[in-house]
């Protein structure tokens, strides 16, 4: 996106001299299972930058792997599908329900962080030889060059010892280690956008600190715009510079992180901040938000969260609300987010907390 003096992609306004890595306009994907249908994402919108790292956050089962993997086209065959939506691509369309356009950008120009490393590794192959294999298959490179250049991809990740490592195989390798493994894979080729999902999971925190400045390094050396798909709060706020709240497929608020943790505008926000440690300020014992998000195959009417929002009104129940902005690039899907935003129910929201 780089002409018009101001665009918008799904309502948000983009000036003309921000360049886009990826726009989703109004994404929809679902799941068969026999007869029944299973929406996992609803109309979604979102934008990442060139060389910006974006949050997409949810509870488990709120869609945000299903976004991922749609994009590269990863979705099980004959089960998920794009249902509606338009992608961009570095400013062209791409029709996310073509292989023949995914086979050309994947792992080239679009790649993926996968949330598992042990099972996004060939357990019968060395690293070695898996890393080759992408210069080998992608760049034509010769079986000698290819394999200096994965050992090199080690060393570039700082995985000691990296001639040993390329020998072995995945399960012989740490948690952390195998998540350095999967994002040399990712950003062996320089891709403009790289998707990461959950890609700290099941790591210390020392690791998980260690792995995040890695993929912010090598993505800033190639100017490459980063999906971070996570359900962890803090990850988000140390590493993104904008985030996209989602519940039950549908994007509840979006927005700067630091203005939406300080003072978000939706009760979805408010109740996944109230059920997180603080490591400031007055400490309050967690909350969780009561009740349980919508089944996939349900038909939602008015607002999705509206079972479990305290501050839901008849008109919440009837009426699905549109992304109301509150303040520069703020917006909530909320009839009644200026309010939230301003803290008229602050003193409803924390006795329905507690």
């Amino acid at each position: 996106m780089t002409t018009g003096t101001v665009t918008s992609t799904g309502g948000e306004a983009v000036h003309e001299e921000w360049t886009a890595a990826l726009e989703v306009d109004r994404l929809a994907v679902a799941y068969r299972s026999g007869e029944e249908v299973l929406n996992a994402v609803r109309d979604v919108s979102f934008h990442v930058g060139r060389g910006e790292t974006v949050g997409l956050v949810g509870e488990s089962g709120s869609g945000k792997s299903t976004i991922g993997f749609a994009l590269l086209g990863l979705l099980p065959d004959g089960v998920g599908e794009v249902t509606s939506g338009r992608v961009q691509f570095l400013g062209d369309d791409l029709d996310v329900t073509s292989e023949a356009e995914l086979a050309a950008i994947r792992g080239r120009q679009m790649s993926m962080v996968f949330q598992d490393p042990l099972t996004a590794l060939n357990p019968v192959l060395t690293i070695g030889k898996q890393l080759a294999e992408l210069f080998v298959h992608h760049q034509k490179a010769g079986r000698r060059e290819a394999w200096r250049r994965a050992v090199e991809l080690l060393r570039t990740v700082r995985i000691p010892d990296p001639e040993r490592r390329a020998r072995q195989y995945p399960q012989q390798l740490s948690g952390g280690m195998r998540q350095r493994v999967v994002i040399a894979m990712a950003l062996a080729l320089g891709p403009r956008m790289v998707i990461a999902d959950e890609p700290t999971t099941a790591l210390d925190v020392t690791v998980q600190a260690h792995i995040m400045s890695l993929l912010e390094d090598l993505a800033k050396e190639t100017d490459a715009g980063t999906l971070l798909i996570t359900h962890d709060l803090g990850v988000v706020a140390s590493h993104a510079r904008r985030v996209y709240i989602l519940y039950a497929g549908q994007v509840m608020e979006r927005g700067p992180i630091r203005p939406i943790y300080e003072r978000p505008a939706h009760p979805y926000t408010v109740g996944l901040l109230e059920s997180v440690p603080r490591v400031s300020g007055a400490q309050r014992e967690l909350q969780p938000i009561p009740g349980s998000p919508p089944h996939p195959a349900e038909q939602i009417t008015g607002c999705p969260f509206h079972p479990r929002c305290p501050l839901a009104t008849d008109r919440c129940r009837d009426e699905t609300p549109a992304m109301n902005p509150v303040d520069g690039e703020r917006a909530a899907a909320c009839h009644y987010a200026e309010e939230v935003y301003q803290g008229v129910h602050d003193e409803r929201l924390r006795a329905a907390s507690e």
